[in-house]
């Protein structure tokens, strides 16, 4: 029998919540399974990696009915103790403090699923000699290096399903609707459902808009008699 230990990666969720993160940690387990890997799930996204490591070992057994399921088994935090700039050289860095505990725990590589905030504190970890892997986690579609980030086709679906069900109410009831989604600093799901939903007019932060142009383009329907 061979006495060789296994390899160690660990994974964690950090930030808002997105569709697909319990299929990427199954994903994660199973493909690390295969290859002769332990896999260490880190609680709370980075908070996991400070004081006493909290973490679970995780096995194909504990991803098994996993797919579907929204949220995260893992938990989630919102940057916490890494919300603010990184000081460099402080006594109490919690990058630092975070790497230190990536190596007690003996991992071979770490892999964060999350957004813009959870990949700008996973690059100082990388600064700080880290072996880090990003997964592009947002609803937003707003992370550079990739087409596409996971979550932003639910988020799209759910979006276009709420204005083809807002039709038939603007049509009984005469009424021109006004739809706000998601989206933060980009205009990804508003674009894309827009053109979906079938929308006469779709606004983004990306393209400056003049809003008595706007309300010009809704008196022109009503002209044409478009009531809704």
């Amino acid at each position: 029998m061979s006495t060789e230990k296994k390899r160690r990666i660990g994974v964690l969720t950090s930030g808002g919540d997105a569709p697909g993160l319990n299929a990427v940690i199954r994903a994660v387990v199973k493909t690390a399974d295969s290859r002769g890997y332990e896999v260490l799930g880190i609680e709370e996204g980075f908070e996991g990696l400070l004081g006493e490591p909290r973490y679970r070992i995780l096995t194909p057994a504990d991803v098994r009915g996993l797919l579907p399921l929204g949220g995260t088994i893992l938990g989630t935090t919102n940057k916490g103790h890494f919300g603010g700039p990184r000081i460099v050289g402080a006594e109490d860095d919690p990058y630092v403090e975070a790497c230190e505990n990536i190596k007690r725990l003996g991992l071979t590589g770490l892999i964060t699923i999350g957004g813009e905030g959870t990949q700008t504190i996973a690059l100082e970890f990388s600064k700080l000699g880290a072996p880090v892997i990003g997964v592009p986690k947002t609803i937003d579609n707003d992370l550079p290096g990739t087409d596409r980030t996971f979550g932003f086709d639910t988020a799209l679906q759910v979006a276009t399903d709420a204005i083809d069900r807002l039709h038939t109410t603007a049509a009984s009831h005469n009424r021109i609707m006004v739809v706000e989604v998601m989206g933060r600093h980009v205009g990804w799901i508003a674009l894309h459902s827009g053109i979906a939903g079938g929308a006469d007019v779709i606004l983004i932060p990306e393209i400056p808009f003049d809003i008595n142009k706007v309300a010009e383009k809704v008196l022109e329907r009503e002209r044409h008699g478009q009531t809704f």
